[in-house]
Parts: C-alpha cells; sequence; structure tokens
C-alpha cells in the first residue's frame, strides 16, 4: 500500500500487517494463546493480568477458553471496547486509579495470592509473539523484509521479531535479519529515551497521558533486552508526538485501514524514516497494525468531535 504524505505529496511505500485479524481484534492473542496454554498445562488455573485494555483481552479470552479463572487489572481510563470484551468473556475486572504504572504495581501486590501470568514478564508470551516474524515471512513468499516498524510499549512484538527473525537465520531460510524500528508516544517513551541517550538502562523522563495507550508504559521490564534486540538488528527508535498519531490515525482511516490509535503512530514514524533516507522505496518495509480501531471506539468518537468543533 502506499500513502501520500501530507507535507512533501511523496508517497510512502510500505506494507501492512493486520494483526487486529486475530479473534480479540490484536496481536496480543499471539502471545496470550502460547502463554495459558502452557500455564494450564502445569496446573495453573486461576491467574492475575494487568493491562491497558488488549493484553487482558487476549488473557480473558484464552482462560476461557481453557478454562481457566481471570482477574484483569486495568487503569480506570481504558477504553470501554475493551474493558466490555474482557467481561464478556467472564473475567473479573478491577478498575485501578492512576497511570498504567499504577496499574502494573497494584498486580504486583496482588500477586501474592494468586498466580501472576504477566503478559510483559511471562517468556512464554515471547514464544507466541514470535510467530508474527515466521507469518509475515511466509506473507512475503518466504522472503525476508528488510524493515519492520512496530508500536512499541513493553517490547513484545519487537522481542518476538527478534526471536522469530532469528530463528529463520540459524536454521538458513533467510540470510540476514531485518532492521527493527521501535515507534513510541513521545509523551511516554522510555526505551526511545535510553536508546538515544547510549545506554541500556532506564534513563529519566517526563510521562503524561498519551492517545496511544496501549504503548504507554513509562517503566518496561525488559528494557535492555529491547534495546539489544533493536541494536542488533540495525535498526533504531523513533518517538512521535499525539498530533502526529493523530494525522497518523486519519491517514490509514482515508486508506480504508481502520487502526486503533496506538498503531497509528507507525505512520509518522515511517514518514520520518523516509525523509531521512532511512529506509527507501526500494525496499521492502512491513508496518505492523498491532490493534483495531474498534477497540478505541470512544477516543475515535472524541477525535471526530474535535474535527467537527474545529472544522
Amino acid at each position: 500500500m502506499s500513502a501520500i504524505d501530507p507535507a512533501t505529496s511523496a508517497e510512502l511505500e510500505a506494507l501492512f500487517k493486520l494483526e487486529w485479524m486475530m479473534p480479540t481484534g490484536s496481536f496480543k492473542d499471539r502471545g496470550a494463546s502460547v502463554m495459558l496454554s502452557a500455564l494450564r498445562q502445569q496446573g495453573i488455573d486461576a491467574i492475575l493480568e494487568d493491562s491497558s485494555g488488549n493484553g487482558g483481552a487476549a488473557v480473558a479470552c484464552y482462560a476461557a477458553a481453557g478454562g481457566l479463572h481471570a482477574k484483569i487489572l486495568v487503569p480506570a481510563s481504558a477504553q470501554p471496547g475493551k474493558t466490555v470484551q474482557m467481561r464478556a468473556y467472564g473475567a473479573e475486572l478491577e478498575l485501578v486509579p492512576g497511570s498504567r504504572q499504577h496499574t502494573a504495581e497494584a498486580a504486583m501486590l496482588q500477586a501474592e495470592h494468586i498466580f501472576y501470568a504477566s503478559h510483559n514478564w511471562q517468556a512464554f508470551f515471547l514464544q507466541g509473539t514470535k510467530t508474527l516474524a515466521y507469518e509475515i515471512w511466509e506473507d512475503l513468499g518466504f522472503q525476508v523484509p528488510d524493515n519492520v516498524i512496530i508500536p512499541m510499549g513493553a517490547g513484545s512484538n519487537v522481542l518476538g521479531c527478534d526471536i522469530g527473525f532469528g530463528e529463520l537465520q540459524r536454521a538458513g531460510e533467510i540470510d540476514h535479519m531485518p532492521r527493527l524500528f521501535g515507534v513510541q508516544p513521545a509523551n511516554c517513551a522510555p526505551i526511545h529515551a535510553s536508546f538515544a541517550a547510549g545506554v541500556d538502562v532506564p534513563v529519566p523522563i517526563e510521562v503524561a497521558p498519551t492517545i496511544a495507550e496501549g504503548t504507554a508504559i513509562s517503566q518496561p521490564v525488559r528494557l535492555k533486552e529491547v534495546i539489544a534486540a533493536i541494536r542488533r538488528s540495525g535498526g533504531s527508535t523513533i518517538a512521535v508526538s499525539d498530533d502526529e498519531i493523530v494525522d497518523g490515525f486519519w491517514q490509514l482511516a482515508k486508506a480504508g485501514l481502520y487502526a486503533e490509535p496506538t498503531s497509528a503512530s507507525t505512520i509518522p514514524a515511517l514518514r520520518r524514516l523516509y525523509q531521512t533516507n532511512t529506509i527507501r522505496p526500494d525496499q521492502v518495509t512491513v508496518v505492523v497494525l498491532t490493534g483495531s480501531g474498534l477497540k478505541a471506539t470512544q477516543q475515535t468518537s472524541e477525535l471526530m468531535g474535535m474535527r467537527v468543533r474545529h472544522n
């Protein structure tokens, strides 16, 4: 697909991987299905999860399918499209006041009493997200792309691509790794801040609310591993403003792709990578759209209302 860059009238060439084709509408199904299957096999019958929305919906879904009780902690500000979905699967839901980090801290406290199946901590989750790499390879006729652009919060898709493409390279199926580009909202970009500083430990950042709530994780637990994966691939990180994300959302919508705002952060990142000649039109670039716009109906209606008022 190509899209027009409003700033330069140039075409931005890319292929889009629509992760909302999963049963719950986001990429989180990849990791949740593997993680819950492994835990169920080990005899776990009740789990605790914390999430901004999509992870909780996926965990609730596969817990229901496997007969496990799921308790999901989410920020009180989480999108209703996601919390309603969790309740429909039969999960016990707790709304936590404050930020996404407050929700994670609340889950850590409750983990003393129930098995903590955090998709950010559990290694089996990454064994699910690595299938993204295999599927991209298959979709491209068993060829490796040059670049993969990924919305990044805790970085599980970055790590999944690192694991999956790494396995393909070691098996002799591909001859090089694609460059991985992780995109974060400027209002909450801890991995980008550390990467830009040339370190692999947390650095002080200012955190503010962002429309890209799915990637608003201020203290990612695998920061060091994510940075190592990006550097190993020859890629980089990009931080984009909320205004840029909103523009990206409308650009995708006009092209017939209804993504949640978190996914739309990839569009200004793609534009910037083209403008700096970091990626080129003759390269194969895959942009991962991690979640459906249907998961963020309230956000979208507010954006549409703002547009009406501004017009």
